[in-house]
């Protein structure tokens, strides 16, 4: 099985993380894409955040209905912090047979060098890349350069789009609309379980 895995915070889950996942699953002929929400950021608190369990609850409704994904409780299962090279080596041995693709924003490939056991992650799983602002294929391909297993990252086209968690969690404490910049579905669980400040559901228009 060629198997995508998409990590973040997911805090909350936005239609930027579904259309990288389509877009992947597209140009990389992948089977399924598997959203992994961390555990414990290893260098970072996560801010604001709405818990592991909420974390992951979200994702399964954002995905609801899609055949090709599933969210993987792994790393919210695995004690200490959440390495990336942990949770690839997990699903290895869970599946050896399967071809793993490591999604990741160009400003987390950008900064790989910094990671835990970074080749480890290269030897693993083939790096595949969205391009963002600031963050081009060639500022990329400098910054890995010197990590054995980089010529083989992989790049996905995908539409621009400004969204992100921080900002989605900035405009409901703010008191405005998140409405189709997050799954429905996603926007009722913020609502029902009053996340990120809200005490009456998410406004929808």
């Amino acid at each position: 099985m060629r198997l995508g895995i998409l990590g973040g915070t997911f805090n909350p889950p936005h239609i930027g993380h579904l259309v990288c996942a389509q877009e992947a699953l597209v140009q990389l002929e992948l089977d399924r894409v598997v959203f992994v929400p961390t555990g414990r950021a290893p260098h970072r608190e996560i801010e604001d955040d709405a818990g592991g369990e909420a974390r992951y609850e979200m994702c399964e409704a954002a995905i609801d209905g899609d055949e090709h994904f599933e969210a993987s409780r792994i790393e919210l299962e695995r004690e200490g912090p959440s390495y990336t090279s942990e949770t690839l080596r997990a699903l290895r041995e869970a599946g050896p047979d399967d071809e793993l693709f490591l999604l990741l924003g160009g400003d987390q490939a950008a900064a790989l060098a910094g990671w835990h056991q970074p080749e480890q992650v290269l030897e693993l799983a083939t790096l595949a890349v969205v391009e963002r602002v600031g963050y081009t294929r060639n500022t990329i391909a400098i910054q890995l350069a010197r990590l054995k297993g980089a010529e083989r990252v992989r790049y996905i086209d995908m539409p621009l789009m400004q969204v992100s968690s921080t900002s989605v969690r900035r405009r409901l404490a703010a008191g405005r609309p998140i409405r189709y910049l997050v799954p429905e579905r996603v926007v009722d669980y913020i609502g029902s379980h009053g996340l990120y400040g809200t005490s009456t559901p998410a406004p929808a228009a």
